[in-house]
């Protein structure tokens, strides 16, 4: 079976696609950001994570021989030596206390010219960056609408008050 084989194709082989994704990663940890299309920004997404990740890993690494493991398989995926040495002496520290989440894409609003293919930019986010607050009122929204206990259904004027003598 083929479970968990899914990845974006590109439209390239698999040599191809590799090399590509490479070079992109090594642009994006170099100048921070990359314009792009939205469909190579959205492979490009998961596989640069995957390599902060390792990054990340490697600065809190206990022992030496950790942390050139994580650099050894790092250069694996990114197959240029000044961007990972940048990744992990310099902008790893960036990523430290976020859980997740180190890039954002924005799609661009018109097509190419050439070939109508929809264009993004994708960008590795700051550290201080929280992103955006969700609302309180889609909370509210998605819960069912409660019932009223019977006691609180009924109106006031019915109820005999304390202060009147009943007759």
């Amino acid at each position: 079976m083929r479970h968990n084989k899914h990845h974006a194709s590109l439209g390239v082989t698999r040599e191809h696609r590799k090399a590509m994704l490479s070079n992109m990663g090594a642009s994006l940890i170099k100048h921070g950001r990359v314009e792009t299309t939205l469909t190579k920004a959205k492979a490009l997404r998961p596989f640069i994570e995957k390599v902060i990740t390792k990054a990340k890993n490697a600065a809190a690494a206990g022992e030496k021989k950790d942390a050139v493991h994580l650099r050894r398989m790092a250069l694996k995926d990114i197959r240029d030596e000044s961007a990972i040495t940048l990744l992990f002496n310099e902008k790893a520290a960036q990523f430290a206390k976020r859980p997740g989440g180190y890039t954002r894409i924005y799609k661009l609003g018109p097509q190419r010219i050439g070939d109508a293919a929809e264009m993004a930019i994708i960008e590795l986010i700051a550290a201080e960056d929280e992103g955006y607050k969700k609302s309180k009122g889609s909370a509210k929204k998605k819960g069912a609408k409660k019932a009223k206990p019977a006691a609180e259904a009924a109106p006031a004027a019915e109820a005999p008050k304390a202060d009147e003598p009943k007759s």
